[in-house]
């Protein structure tokens, strides 16, 4: 069977750990290359003893490689103003990107919810750790009722937040708030990521917060079914993502004052008159990462999803 060549820029956890899940498990993918700018870096070395070719000269030791041509599709796990300089390189030679950084360059895709609306985009931008939580669950509740204003948290792992997670803190709030609204569909969206320095190490943990209206208790039993199947959804290619307990929905008390979270301040006239909260655990496969590392799993499988799909639609399959 024909496999789709990839490689991947950035040698470090993300990028290391999407190396080894497309040599240990992908359907439909075969490892071209990967490209780092530490020569000293495990990521780059564990590629060589894997067979895989290497350079540590970065986006330009990528396209000087032998059998470049080959390559299709490239995972950018650097950060995001690296990807703007390795788009501006990538794209004009025919390479299909993965943006794993917050560049947002290209369309936000998120699998579970709009992957078959971009399979076309010539780089899709896979947001964020706690947008890839997320947003399925913000997007699901929107299938049942307009979400006039949705918060995220994501807490990870203080130890799993290497260098370019910490150099990105600002475009991941501005990324995921905008992707809660333009995916998950949201009038308004807000994201707070909190870096938790408990020791041992926690897995990642994510609480979904949406605004509706929604005085039907019928409604609720809707929602709660819509949210369990969008979480199966997401588990089918992040085995270790979960719910915590059940969906939430609580009634708002006549004086809780929510006006100042909606987009024009009051809902155009329509108070919602719900709070839903969900309570998710993403726990890391393993794979090279440890397993309280999900936020960085998570991110790695839903790329790895994106390509999986391309490289079998190309194929037929």
């Amino acid at each position: 069977m024909s496999r789709t060549k990839v490689a991947v820029i950035g040698s470090g956890n993300i990028g290391t750990d999407l190396m080894i899940k497309v040599l240990r498990g992908s359907r439909h993918l075969e490892m071209g290359a990967m490209a780092g700018i530490d020569p000293a870096s495990d990521g780059l070395a564990r590629a060589a003893r894997l067979g895989v070719p290497t350079t540590h000269e970065g986006v330009d030791g990528l396209i000087a490689l032998p059998g470049f041509d080959e390559i299709e599709i490239v995972f950018d796990a650097t950060s995001a103003k690296a990807h703007q300089a390795n788009a501006a390189r990538l794209l004009p030679l025919g390479k299909r990107l993965i943006d794993l950084t917050p560049a947002a360059i290209g369309p936000y895709v998120v699998p579970a919810v709009n992957l078959d609306d971009h399979l076309d985009a010539p780089d899709v931008n896979m947001v964020t750790c706690g947008g890839q939580a997320t947003i399925p669950v913000v997007a699901a509740v929107g299938r049942v009722v307009p979400v006039q204003y949705a918060e995220i948290v994501a807490s990870i792992a203080s130890k799993s937040a290497g260098p370019g997670t910490r150099a990105n803190i600002d475009e991941f709030t501005e990324t995921t708030s905008a992707a809660i609204e333009r995916v998950g569909g949201a009038r308004r969206g807000k994201a707070i990521i909190v870096l938790n320095p408990a020791e041992p190490p926690l897995m990642m943990r994510d609480t979904v917060f949406c605004l509706v209206t929604a005085p039907d208790p019928a409604t609720h039993d809707e929602i709660r079914r819509s949210v369990e199947k969008m979480v199966a959804d997401v588990a089918a290619y992040v085995p270790g993502y979960r719910l915590k307990q059940q969906v939430q929905i609580g009634e708002i008390p006549a004086g809780r004052p929510v006006g100042t979270l909606l987009p024009d301040g009051d809902g155009d006239g329509v108070r919602p008159t719900h709070q839903v909260s969900v309570f998710l655990e993403v726990e890391g496969a393993a794979h090279y990462l440890p397993a309280y590392a999900g936020n960085l799993d998570i991110m790695t499988s839903a790329g790895l999803q994106v390509a999986e799909r391309i490289a079998a639609r190309k194929a037929g399959r």
